[in-house]
């Protein structure tokens, strides 16, 4: 770096976001790779997002991470949605370019793929239908990365039918409403399972679906992370099935915004893990 080169700034933006693991994890690479920058937490109302667009360039900024309630909103003030992020509605990347656009991608779906595949490396889409708890944002990029990844089919239920509906609409033919009600008979056949709604959270609801029909081959998963061994998580080993934590996709879907803004791709691994998870 020359004496003239600005220092790289990133970070994650949302409201709130104090509880971010995000900044944690960068500077772990920063530091791990010996690269001269800085990522850091920016809480910011919906109102302010388009001056904070147009400020944080200026101030040496090359992209940010979006976290809730964000992550929808920003697709109407970027100048180029990748079409991942236009499908899913949500974009969780934002790279400031060089010639003044801003650029939104979605990271999740790869982020979700590659920690399946790092922590089942057995597991594939192709095995058997799919069934998903939940028809958010996070959804929608779980059902797309399903789709992407071969399922034939992906089973969705979550408490407002209208919502999953939408995304049934916009992700085509495979993928199959189920009431909320009838949540637990979707299990039957299942070969992958996932919750990504909110249930189960520190500070949240309780996640009280049955899964007595959980198929013992299954491969279960939870896109949270706190606690990091979910009561759903929990009640899936118990029955037999094999689990995947909601911490690997947070670390995955950061590697492709982090190699763009410092121009390093990082590796996601037991150190890194470790980092994280630290006190």
């Amino acid at each position: 770096m020359t004496a003239a080169a600005r220092i790289p700034l990133a970070g994650v933006i949302g409201s709130p976001v104090a509880h971010s693991l995000s900044p944690r994890l960068h500077a772990y690479w920063l530091r791990r790779y010996g690269i001269v920058g800085h990522y850091i937490p920016i809480d910011v109302a919906q109102g302010d997002l388009r001056a904070t667009f147009e400020l944080l360039p200026r101030l040496g900024f090359v992209g940010l991470n979006v976290t809730l309630p964000h992550k929808e909103t920003v697709l109407g003030l970027a100048d180029i949605v990748t079409d991942r992020a236009a499908l899913i509605g949500a974009a969780n990347t934002l790279i400031f370019r060089k010639d003044g656009k801003l650029h939104a991608d979605n990271t999740d779906v790869t982020g979700f793929l590659a920690s399946l595949r790092q922590s089942a490396p057995w597991w594939t889409a192709a095995a058997g239908p799919a069934a998903v708890f939940g028809a958010g944002g996070a959804a929608r990029a779980v059902v797309a990365a399903l789709i992407e990844a071969g399922a034939p089919e992906v089973r969705i239920a979550n408490r407002t039918r209208q919502r999953a509906e939408a995304l049934r609409a916009d992700m085509g033919a495979r993928v199959t409403v189920i009431d909320w009600v009838q949540a637990p008979a979707m299990l039957e056949g299942a070969m992958t399972v996932v919750n990504t709604t909110a249930l189960g959270m520190d500070g949240k609801p309780e996640f009280r679906v049955p899964l007595d029909a959980l198929e013992r081959d299954a491969l279960v998963t939870d896109i949270v992370y706190r606690p990091l061994r979910t009561p759903f998580l929990e009640a899936a080993a118990a029955a037999g099935c094999r689990t995947v934590d909601g911490l690997g996709m947070l670390l995955h879907q950061a590697v492709p915004g982090f190699e763009r803004w410092f121009g390093r791709r990082p590796e996601v691994d037991a150190d890194t893990r470790a980092a994280v998870l630290a006190p």
